[in-house]
């Protein structure tokens, strides 16, 4: 045996040793994951909030917080409206419908549960405010009073004790001499758009409407992907249905979108994932015809999804659905490496297992490199669940590249025969065209038509950064949320204003200002209603100050009536004026107390609702009523979030360029004057498929720029390894199996209903076919 031949087999022999090694070690790891997967999904570690993929208002941790209270208040609530032609009809709904819940929350423990019914709380209120009465006045009230004389009122007050038809009332005459408490209670119903009669019913369109009101037991987004709570209220409304053939059911709230859209990830989870696996495993077996192969190459894409599982898991505390379904995607990315060794091995079968490991790592590594910066990219946006699926992404793909390196040389110690379909792939290489050798008007012509593509695509190309382009709830849920909103006057949590002050006195000293102005809009008809919680318990100043007016008024109305009947007629005493705590701590204030954020930063706060925002020039309008108003902001979080989308969007924009330069340095380093050739096929396929979004009519979104990110890491592979081997006809292969089950992988993703990852894989499907088609074009000649 020769020296050189003596050299290299002890050199294969050290590595063989040590590798076991390296092999051992992954196994440690891989066997701590595999404790960790069977404690993560026994728990609850799973989140399906909506809104983890928005940016955190960094610069307004004030607003941020908020924002953050006003969704927790509102996200366990779930509203259902009940409608019949007659008010005996929506009675009989709304009990056939609470006993069909019942029974099946008796059977099975149901995520959701039911709050006490819109009839009962108004007995509470009554009785709550009834000690309170002399000091709850509307503004219309404090002006009559105060502008109108004391004898013109006595004489009103006796002929409302006397009149045939005297207005409604809610107390015994003494007590409510002028009326006042009814007026009172008529206007917070017409300011919150409630048109509730004395049976508790709701009248709108012709119909009475049972209000029922449900909470979820747990948070809104501890959803497992079964839709528990559609199916329990599907079968109460079938129950009241039978009862009343009439009937017409609205639903709305958070949990119901929650929910929905875990069950649709859940559903995207299995095809993507299941169907990526199924078409690399496909792949690999028309390849190969080997059963080792396949084998190999799930358990390498298994271990990597598991590991990135783990990761995320413990990094963050829980995965978000959409990081899984993303990561379902990994699968047609992470089979690169498995892939890539066995079309080395089929085409050197005699070579040693070790010799091949050694001259495959360096192209392996390069391509994990670029790929992993390509992802880690995304974790530097401020968006929770992008960095989550950068993380995700980042340990996938190390964990099926370790699973390969350290274990396929141990493991693979058959031959990999060569099959005709791989012969036939790999040989189409010979018969592609390479730009440069005779082909100067093919490629002139090929640029033109590539210029004409890119700047007419440029040309149309509209970005759209409105956050509502990227609802994705069921289009009959929206619509049954917008009908509850509008048929129960509920604002829109989006857009509110935030009253600050330094204590809670303050904050409602000036709510009552801003509220001032809103209802004189409202009574020009330029806006909807709004809720305020001064609304429903005023400042201790205004109580003070009407409670003595009150008591001015009314014990003079008293004596006057006295004298006219001959009766001594006294005022009862009423209650002093309490805090806002006193109205917090009672039951009544449940309706009301997401409108009261309390402690926020150094002093307290509360929201002003609003709805009807449809209306033109709304938005402008209300905007202009916090001018001049200490304290207080208009806040409209869906154009803050559209507006910061906007500015991550061009941000990233400028990494995905930073991105080109980083990686193009890193390729120079190791080809030097061939590293063009590597990273232009890239380039080209970024500027076509930006184009192509252009043509097709689709908005340039920030998660579309986030794709070409992830094209960015992922074309250049197929550039290094056809570098790396250059006219290796194995490499071509691993590079088309590589592609198309990338491909199909992400054509997948373009058929997810979350418009996030749709813009993703559609941007991917674009720019993967178009990289795989043009790689081959700039490979260099076996002899360069």
């Amino acid at each position: 045996m020769s020296e050189p031949n003596t050299h290299a087999a002890g050199a294969e022999a050290r590595l063989h040793r040590h590798w076991r090694w390296v092999g051992l070690l992954w196994l440690a790891v891989v066997v701590a994951v595999a404790a960790h997967q069977w404690s993560f999904w026994r728990g609850a570690h799973i989140d399906s909030d909506v809104l983890a993929l928005l940016p955190q208002d960094a610069n307004d941790r004030l607003l941020s917080d908020a924002t953050r209270l006003i969704a927790d208040n509102s996200a366990r609530q779930v509203v259902v409206l009940l409608g019949s032609e007659s008010a005996e009809g929506a009675k009989a709904a709304q009990a056939a419908y609470s006993r069909e819940f019942e029974a099946a929350d008796g059977k099975d423990a149901l995520p959701l549960e039911e709050n006490a019914s819109v009839q009962g709380w108004f007995d509470q209120a009554r009785a709550f405010y009834a000690p309170y009465r002399d000091r709850l006045l509307t503004d219309a009230q404090r002006a009559r009073l105060q502008g109108t004389d004391d004898a013109t009122l006595g004489q009103q007050a006796l002929a409302a004790l006397y009149g045939p038809l005297g207005a409604p009332r809610l107390t015994e005459w003494n007590r409510d001499p002028l009326g006042l408490w009814p007026q009172w209670w008529q206007a917070r119903a017409a300011g919150t758009g409630l048109r509730v009669g004395d049976d508790g019913l709701l009248q709108a369109d012709g119909r009475y409407w049972a209000v029922m009101q449900f909470q979820t037991r747990d948070s809104a987004f501890r959803l497992d992907g079964e839709q528990r709570i559609g199916q329990a209220l599907d079968a109460a409304a079938a129950a009241a249905r039978t009862a009343v053939p009439d009937l017409r059911e609205l639903r709305a709230g958070v949990p119901l979108h929650a929910e929905a859209a875990a069950a649709q990830a859940n559903f995207e989870i299995n095809t993507i994932g299941w169907g990526s696996l199924a078409a690399v495993l496909l792949l690999v077996w028309l390849a190969f015809r080997s059963l080792r192969p396949i084998l190999l190459v799930a358990m390498s894409l298994l271990i990597g999804c598991a590991t990135a599982l783990s990761v995320t898991a413990l990094v963050f505390g829980k995965v978000h659905l959409l990081t899984l379904v993303f990561g379902a995607s990994l699968v047609g990315v992470a089979e690169d490496y498995g892939i890539h060794w066995f079309g080395s091995r089929q085409a050197e079968p005699n070579a040693s297992r070790w010799q091949l490991l050694r001259h495959l790592l360096p192209g392996l590594w390069l391509a994990l490199l670029t790929s992993a910066l390509a992802y880690l990219a995304l974790g530097l946006a401020p968006f929770p669940g992008l960095r989550q699926m950068a993380l995700f992404s980042v340990v996938g793909l190390a964990g099926a590249f370790l699973t390969v390196i350290a274990w396929f040389p141990l493991l693979d110690k058959g031959r990999v025969r060569e099959t005709r379909f791989a012969h036939w792939l790999g040989g189409t290489l010979d018969r592609w065209p390479r730009l440069g050798q005779g082909t100067g008007k093919v490629a002139t012509v090929l640029g033109v038509v590539a210029l004409v593509l890119i700047v007419g695509g440029l040309l149309r190309l509209q970005p759209n950064d409105d956050l509502r382009s990227l609802q994705s709830s069921p289009p009959a849920l929206m619509a049954q949320q917008i009908e509850v909103g509008r048929l129960l006057g509920m604002p829109s949590p989006a857009q509110f204003f935030l009253v600050q002050g330094a204590d809670a006195e303050q904050v409602l000293q000036r709510e009552q200002a801003l509220v001032g102005k809103l209802d004189a809009l409202e009574a020009q008809g330029r806006i909807g209603g709004h809720q305020a919680i001064s609304d429903w318990w005023p400042a201790q100043s205004r109580q003070q100050a009407d409670a003595a007016l009150t008591a001015r008024i009314e014990g003079s109305v008293l004596a006057q009536v006295g004298q006219a009947t001959g009766e001594t007629l006294a005022r009862p005493g009423y209650a002093a004026p309490a805090g806002i705590e006193t109205f917090l701590r009672d039951p009544v204030s449940l309706p009301f107390r997401h409108l009261w954020l309390g402690k926020l930063g150094n002093g307290q706060a509360s929201v002003v609702m609003v709805d009807d925002l449809s209306r033109a020039d709304g938005l402008a309008t209300l905007r202009a009523q916090a001018d001049g108003l200490d304290g207080v902001r208009w806040v409209d979080r869906t154009a803050d979030f559209s507006q910061l989308l906007g500015h991550y969007r061009r941000m990233m924009g400028a990494l995905l360029l930073a991105g080109v330069v980083l990686v193009f340095g890193v390729l120079a380093w190791r080809y030097r004057g061939q590293s063009w050739r590597v990273i232009t096929p890239t380039l080209l396929a970024g500027l076509l498929t930006v184009a192509l979004l252009g043509w097709f009519g689709q908005p340039l979104l920030l998660f579309n720029v986030l794709a070409l990110l992830l094209l960015l890491g992922m074309g250049i592979d197929y550039g290094i390894f056809l570098l790396e081997h250059r006219g290796d006809r194995s490499a071509w292969l691993s590079v088309c199996v590589g592609a198309a089950s990338t491909w199909l992988s992400f054509g997948l993703l373009a058929l997810s209903s979350t418009p996030a990852l749709r813009a993703f894989g559609l941007t991917l499907l674009f720019g993967i076919g178009l990289v795989w088609l043009i790689t081959p074009l700039f490979r260099p000649a076996p002899h360069d």
